[in-house]
């Protein structure tokens, strides 16, 4: 054995405990399972809901309303307590499983979305999307301790096995991120490609030092459905040969041949290690790897992709490793599956779909990248636009650069894009009927046929003529605001944005006249709409349309970066100053650096009170409370 790896394997020794299993609570999920194997607890984040599963039986015992759109679940010890992330209300809730209810509601900070806990149960550790931080709450105490920088966007979490460590994976970029939980302090990180985007989980190995991370990549200057998107399992070596960070990542467009699968969401490893299961949410597969242990091929594909429920968006596997686990989200179920052959040996249902029937189809046209939304399974819209965010990229586009936009607030500010070339949400039918997509279309017969950059969209009314293409449009224009996390309380201001806010209203300063109205657009629906010169046309190249843009929201600001139609302001400051240099985006110049300071806080702080659920504005495809209806 050569000294370099007996150095190599003398580290490993000394950071990894040789003969932990995987504890199914070491990393994030949806979904989780006692130690004893004995109770399954599921999120159901449209519903704002878990359910707690008798595992032995196989039966749902209950839903427990936790609060809106619950992200990540973890058992204390072997129960029946349990705390869940609850994403758009800032909250771990303390689930009392026997008595089916939430005991205690903990104010944390915003978007909480992974969750994981030690195995002595007196931890909680929670990642926090927005802020970029982790937090550390007492589990006896329900008090959080601190809380640790760990990176941007941040959402996948998982333990070293000897829960030294932290490791972390940010949201838009795929970088993990390893905190030494005794300091709060980032010790490590491993950068993979510029293209890695929306890395939502991270497992890592219980006996050897690799971290496994399902994401996509997206190549922003292809605009084609075989050369944009995707899937792709990065492995990091957390203790690399010669003292080199290393980084593999695999192509599972090509893992099973020809056949493509779409969006990894989620992994999970078998308690001996020596399996890896990767489901992926936009064509309902699974993959069963074998684990290979030569630091180099690194995985072994075992049989083909599994056929699995509707948008899979969690696995499990129990702690005898027999069986597997899989939330099904649109299916509203939980499966059950031989670990060895994947025969389903049950299904269970969770929960009732929620909202409404168009919400629900909607939702799963917009998830899926199976036909009719495509043809060849490399895109779904939620590729791009997950559950309504943004992406975080800027796209080289035909018509010239494009930052892609949040869905918050759709249903009052249309048109749509940049450019308004579209007045409802019914006509991306030429998105899916174009290179992007390339699926057959969801309305029956030809379309107007696109000519150059003109926006033949405005001329063709595709609304009522598909139901299919009708909830699309219910679902995406579904998605609301929660306020920011830059005020002091609902409706108020700090001092600083109180300044900012009265400059933003003041008539030398001019933002209000292009940001107005409760959504903070003057968009409008009503021919001629108000496009404006803003003098960033001519800072691409490669525009074919500008140089005038529709306005859009300033609600929820604060977490859009970067900004403008062709992200080429970093920050708020650079929209206001080095990006407006002839004060056409607002009278600026003037400004002293506090006055710029103050404006930036107020805008940070929008909404600081939720705006109205209807507008001369709002439009007629749409999810309203009062069209609820449980689908049988």
């Amino acid at each position: 054995m050569s000294l370099r790896l007996s150095a190599r394997l003398i580290a490993a020794a000394l950071f990894f405990c040789p003969l932990c299993p995987v504890d199914a609570g070491s990393s994030n999920s949806l979904l989780d399972i006692t130690p004893d194997g004995q109770r399954l607890l599921v999120a159901n984040a449209d519903n704002g809901s878990v359910t707690v599963i008798d595992a032995l039986t196989n039966k749902a015992l209950g839903e427990i309303a936790v609060g809106d759109k619950p992200e990540g679940v973890a058992w204390i010890g072997n129960g029946p307590l349990a705390v869940v992330t609850v994403y758009n209300e800032d909250i771990v809730a303390f689930v009392d499983t026997n008595r089916g209810r939430v005991v205690e509601k903990l104010r944390v900070s915003d978007e909480p979305y992974g969750i994981v806990v030690t195995k002595d149960g007196s931890r909680a550790y929670v990642t926090h999307e927005y802020p970029g931080v982790v937090s550390e709450i007492d589990l006896g105490r329900r008090q959080v301790l601190r809380e640790m920088k760990a990176g941007e966007r941040v959402r996948g979490l998982a333990f070293s096995p000897d829960e030294k460590r932290l490791y972390v994976t940010e949201f838009y970029t795929g970088v993990l991120i390893a905190l030494d939980r005794e300091t709060g302090t980032i010790v490590d990180r491993w950068t993979g490609h510029s293209s890695d985007n929306l890395c939502r989980n991270v497992v890592v190995h219980p006996r050897r030092p690799k971290a496994y991370l399902p994401h996509i990549r997206s190549k922003i200057e292809v605009i084609d459905g075989r050369g944009s998107i995707f899937p792709q399992l990065s492995i990091c070596d957390l203790t690399p040969p010669n003292g080199q960070k290393r980084r593999t990542s695999f192509g599972m467009d090509t893992y099973n041949g020809v056949y493509v699968v779409t969006n990894p969401w989620e992994a999970a490893l078998s308690p001996d290690g020596k399996r890896l299961y990767t489901i992926y949410a936009g064509t309902n597969d699974m993959n069963i790897s074998e684990v290979v242990d030569d630091d180099y091929k690194e995985i072994k594909r075992v049989g083909s992709a599994v056929r699995i429920g509707q948008n899979p968006r969690a696995v499990r596997v129990s702690p005898d490793g027999k069986k597997v686990y899989i939330a099904n989200t649109l299916d509203f179920d939980v499966t059950v599956h031989d670990a060895g052959s994947m025969e389903r040996l049950a299904r269970i249902p969770v929960c009732p779909p929620p909202k409404s029937p168009e919400w629900v189809r909607g939702k799963i046209l917009f998830s899926t990248a199976n036909r009719p939304l495509t043809s060849r399974r490399w895109i779904a819209c939620a590729s791009c636009h997950p559950d309504g965010h943004s992406d975080g990229r800027v796209w080289q586009n035909p018509e010239g650069l494009r930052k892609t936009p949040a869905l918050m607030g759709l249903a009052h500010t249309h048109p749509l894009h940049w450019s308004a070339d579209r007045d409802e949400v019914q006509d991306f039918e030429y998105t899916i009927r174009g290179r992007l997509m390339q699926g057959p279309g969801l309305l029956r017969g030809p379309l107007k046929p696109k000519v150059g950059f003109e926006p033949i969209e405005l001329s063709e009314d595709l609304a009522g003529r598909s139901p299919d293409l009708d909830a699309l449009a219910v679902y995406c224009n579904s998605f609301e605001f929660t306020l920011s996390p830059h005020i002091p309380a609902p409706g108020k201001l700090s001092v600083a944005a109180e300044r900012g806010r009265k400059l933003f209203f003041c008539e030398a300063v001019g933002c209000a006249k292009c940001h107005s109205g409760p959504y903070y657009t003057d968009s409008t629906l009503k021919k001629p709409f108000h496009l404006h010169d803003v003098g960033t046309g001519k800072d691409d190249p490669s525009e074919k349309i500008g140089p005038k843009y529709d306005t859009p929201t300033l609600l929820g600001v604060y977490r859009t970066a970067p900004y403008l139609h062709h992200g080429k302001a970093q920050t708020l400051r650079d929209v206001l100053t080095t990006c407006n240099p002839g004060d056409k985006h607002g009278k600026t110049s003037h400004l002293q650096p506090q006055e710029i300071d103050d404006l930036v806080a107020f805008l940070k702080s929008l909404p600081y009170e939720l705006p109205p659920k209807e507008t001369p504005n709002t439009v007629k495809y749409r999810y309203r409370k009062e069209d609820k209806q449980r689908v049988q």
